[in-house]
């Protein structure tokens, strides 16, 4: 009797802990059209376990807080040395000619962040933040009259999938409220959490990169297996959402021909049928920049449109949907 009296108040601890689940996002963007069906919300999450040489949000590669220092608008030119004095770990350091610099590996280990806070320009700034369950949906449920009939929220990162506990306990509010949900993710997740997490997923975009498992690896630090494992489990699953696979396409990495009948044998074995390919831009530039890494990218990558085009129709020769860039029917 006593087990049975208190299993009221244990379900209730459960659910207490649960919705206490914190998640770390490092943005949130509203009136986004380019993923997903309709207007919608983009929910960034912070950490990956892909690091792609050409990656627009190297920010997001972290699971924890940390800062980004932009040199441009810092006002070291006219004297400013606050953050120096704030940092309590001697990461900031200003050479003769009075430019700064950051000892990134010193910086990384950082938890307080004193630097962002005293910073006069927001040259500094914290780029992840943490938010509860409840937090992260009263900002979709104050986002929700800009959507129309078909918008809803999209979960992007980074790999949302690296916080799938969180992200479960969001995605079961969106279903209660009914709000349509779409991810964009690299699939590369224990098969567990993935297929468990699409239960309550409308619309997802899976990006497979290469078809080739080493090439994939050269490019993102991870082999494909898993991310066409789960692929194909999910199609054996019998889930009832859209699945749009998506190819950020890269000049010399994934632009061949071969590449695409290899993509194309795959998706009609699986029964897949649209394909997004999205065309490579430097716009993650300046972030690299921020973050003290080099980019590869910076002088090549580019696919000119005449081999974009010339990709779509290998695709559309397979009946297979193809879309290049934004130009697509969601």
């Amino acid at each position: 009797m006593l087990h049975a009296a208190l299993s009221p108040v244990r379900a209730m601890q459960r659910y207490k802990v649960s919705m206490d689940k914190k998640g770390l996002l490092f943005d949130i963007q509203s009136f986004s059209v380019h993923d997903g069906p309709g207007c919608r919300t983009n929910v960034f999450f912070a950490g990956c376990p892909l690091q792609c040489k050409w990656c627009a949000n190297p920010e997001s590669w972290l699971k924890k807080k940390h800062v980004m220092f932009a040199e441009a608008i810092c006002k070291w030119e006219k004297g400013c040395r606050a953050c120096k004095y704030a940092c309590p770990h001697g990461s900031i350091v200003f050479a003769v000619n009075g430019k700064p610099g950051i000892t990134w590996d010193r910086c990384e280990q950082c938890e307080t962040f004193d630097c962002t806070g005293i910073c006069p320009n927001n040259a500094l700034k914290q780029c992840v933040k943490e938010y509860t369950v409840d937090e992260l949906v009263a900002v979709l449920r104050r986002d929700f009259n800009n959507w129309g009939s078909e918008g809803g929220v999209t979960f992007s990162g980074g790999e949302p999938l690296l916080q799938h506990e969180f992200l479960i306990e969001v995605l079961k509010k969106c279903h209660a409220l009914q709000i349509h949900t779409a991810i964009e993710t690299s699939g590369y997740v224990k098969q567990e959490a993935f297929l468990e997490m699409m239960k309550y997923i409308d619309f997802a975009f899976i990006d497979v990169k290469n078809m080739d498992r080493e090439k994939h690896k050269a490019g993102t630090g991870v082999d494909n297996g898993l991310i066409l494992s789960n692929i194909e489990a999910l199609t054996r699953y019998g889930w009832g959402g859209r699945i749009v696979l998506r190819q950020p396409t890269i000049a010399g990495y994934n632009d061949s021909d071969e590449n695409a009948y290899n993509l194309i044998e795959f998706m009609n074995k699986n029964s897949l049928y649209e394909i997004n390919l999205l065309k490579f831009h430097r716009l993650g530039l300046t972030k690299w920049n921020q973050l003290g890494k080099d980019y590869e990218y910076s002088e090549h990558g580019h696919v000119d449109d005449e081999k974009m085009e010339h990709l779509q129709q290998l695709y559309l020769n397979n009946n297979i949907a193809c879309y290049i860039g934004d130009n697509t029917p969601f």
